[in-house]
């Protein structure tokens, strides 16, 4: 292809800021302008657009720094909406008080923003795989702020209610954002060790609520907890919007094909390579409409959830844990201010036992990640089957019910309350594992849709999270406090094997999954993979086992053609010379 004339800046890649990178996604330097792109530019055979080697755009590109920063920023905006749902606990006397309504009704309040976590993925994930992660979550956040504002002021419980809804709907865009994020700017090698950081903020956010709220509920009421939970999201609002530029990079790419439209003489056809359904040759193939983009992901978190026996079993897994941690919202009342007698802001200081295990488990998955890092190095091809993510997840599984069964035996005052409080430190830890355990595995299975198996895996675990709560205090009163805390751990128990069986029969039930192989095609086309016509051509040697103790393969490390490998390409150029083709 020849250089069209186009008006673009010719910048050296490493002059570009940070500031441009933000707010100009496209970025067209003239190495970009003048790349020799594959096709021939008509409609039938269209420029296919990429990425090129050192491209200022790519997100993997980015500095180390720049991508740690917005992988915090999203941590951060996670914490504060996480923050948001159960600081609110602590206005619910006030609540109870000037809208004359029961603490059950006030407590109406959490199970709604939670639930609301059940509904916003479905449509946040599908639209950043389509309009890309900046723009939805900038819009969807800042209109959480601004439902936080309604439910501060309101004078009534139903407009309370309805806030708190749509607030949970709107903020839990920074639930799938966060994952996502990870998958956009980091190698799988990596994904561990960042995901720890990250995944901290959905589980800390809920416990650090209750004290928070605890205390101001009683020092000034509901209006003081809402005005710091406005205050909080808000500040986070506004470094995101400054600093984090759009990350993904199918979005990327059709808006730079777009940008080379514009810039180039009328006739010349580009198309994002990601978008190019198969049709063999360089480019015979059809672009997908943006409307058919749209409607395939707005689907596709529903089709993930009730057609892959992966996404299934381990989203009822999370759902039961995550349910489990909001139940302790309407337990802990009753366990220690009925029981121990505490007041509102001291009991929410049982929390701190949560906390202390989630702590612990943060230590030890870095830990667990430079393990995996080392062990990925040492394998042939540098990078391990997306089950060895589930082997903290076998220890999670049993820590978590212990924690569980603990505090059911000790939460009454014949036992000293920092013993309970104790006993929940196993179960936070369990929690923190299993989560991270189960989310990097969803990641590392479905790719470039892990915004959608995050999406569906939130449904449903919000769902469990906004009516275990609603049918604590029966269950407490008819049960005891003993018999009503087992409920969750024996259910806990029942999910033990979960991780035991994905990890020994997972590669056969991801060589039947219809998405995660789809996922693997689409990020060979990202990763300008080969043509489908080429997937056959093998290295002229042995390069690695396809997993350990299978039969040797022939290149299937280096370009995707193994689904568990599609993103070991590190140079991808200098594995092309390696194929006879």
């Amino acid at each position: 292809m020849e250089s069209p004339p186009a008006t673009v800046e010719g910048p050296e890649e490493s002059k570009i800021s940070h500031w441009r990178i933000v707010f100009d996604p496209v970025v067209l330097t003239q190495a970009v302008v003048s790349h020799d792109w594959k096709g021939s530019g008509t409609a039938e055979d269209p420029y296919l657009i990429g990425f090129i080697p050192n491209d200022p755009r790519n997100p993997l590109n980015l500095r180390v720094g720049i991508r740690w920063m917005i992988v915090a920023l999203n941590a951060l905006a996670t914490l504060a909406m996480t923050f948001s749902s159960s600081a609110y606990t602590g206005g619910i006397p006030d609540i109870s008080r000037r809208l004359s309504v029961g603490p059950e009704t006030a407590f109406l309040g959490v199970s709604l923003f939670v639930l609301g976590f059940a509904l916003g993925p479905l449509v946040w994930a599908p639209l950043s795989e389509s309009l890309g992660r900046r723009a939805v979550f900038t819009t969807s956040y800042g209109a959480f702020i601004a439902c936080n504002v309604v439910a501060a002021v309101s004078a009534s419980m139903p407009l309370l209610a309805t806030a708190r809804l749509l607030a949970g709907a709107l903020g839990s865009s920074a639930l799938v954002m966060s994952g996502s994020i990870v998958v956009d700017l980091f190698a799988p090698a990596d994904r561990g060790r960042v995901s720890a950081v990250f995944s901290a903020a959905p589980f800390l956010g809920p416990v650090l609520g209750p004290i928070a709220g605890g205390f101001l509920g009683e020092a000034a009421g509901w209006t003081g907890v809402g005005a710091m939970i406005t205050a909080v999201t808000g500040v986070v609002w506004v470094l995101y919007y400054f600093l984090v530029p759009e990350t993904y990079a199918p979005v990327l790419l059709r808006l730079r094909a777009a940008a080379l439209m514009r810039d180039t003489p009328p006739g010349s056809v580009f198309r994002a390579q990601v978008d190019q359904v198969r049709g063999g040759g360089s480019g015979g193939g059809r672009t997908r409409s943006v409307g058919a983009v749209l409607r395939t992901a707005l689907t596709r978190p529903w089709a993930l959830l009730f057609s892959e026996v992966i996404v299934i079993a381990l989203s009822t897994y999370m759902a039961i844990i995550f349910g489990a941690m909001y139940m302790m919202f309407a337990a802990f009342p009753i366990v220690f201010q009925q029981g121990y007698g505490f007041g509102q802001g001291v009991a929410g200081l049982a929390f701190l036992g949560i906390a202390a295990g989630m702590v612990a488990a943060l230590f030890f998955m870095l830990l667990q990640n430079q393990a995996y890092v080392r062990a990925a190095r040492a394998s042939p091809g540098g990078r391990l089957p997306p089950e060895a993510r589930l082997r903290p997840a076998q220890l999670g599984a049993l820590m978590a019910p212990l924690g569980l069964l603990a505090f059911a035996l000790t939460n009454s005052p014949e036992f000293h309350f920092a013993i309970p409080v104790a006993c929940t430190a196993p179960f936070g830890f369990g929690m923190v594992v299993i989560f991270l355990s189960l989310l990097n595995y969803l990641v590392d299975t479905y790719t470039v849709y892990a915004g959608s198996a995050i999406a569906a895996s939130t449904v449903l675990r919000s769902l469990f999270g906004a009516v275990f709560p609603l049918f604590t205090g029966v269950m407490f009163d008819r049960l005891g406090v003993h018999y009503g805390a087992a409920v969750p751990a024996v259910l806990a128990l029942l999910c033990v094997p979960f991780p035991f069986v994905f990890y020994r029969y997972g590669q056969g039930v991801r060589e039947r999954a219809k998405f995660a192989q789809e996922a693997r095609e689409i990020a060979m086309r990202m990763l300008g993979g080969p043509d489908e016509t080429k997937k056959e051509h093998v290295f002229s040697q042995p390069y690695g086992p396809t997993a350990p103790g299978e039969p040797q393969c022939y290149g299937r490390y280096c370009l995707g053609c193994d689904k568990d490998n599609m993103f070991n390409c590190r140079n991808k150029e200098l594995y092309y010379e390696k194929l006879d083709i």
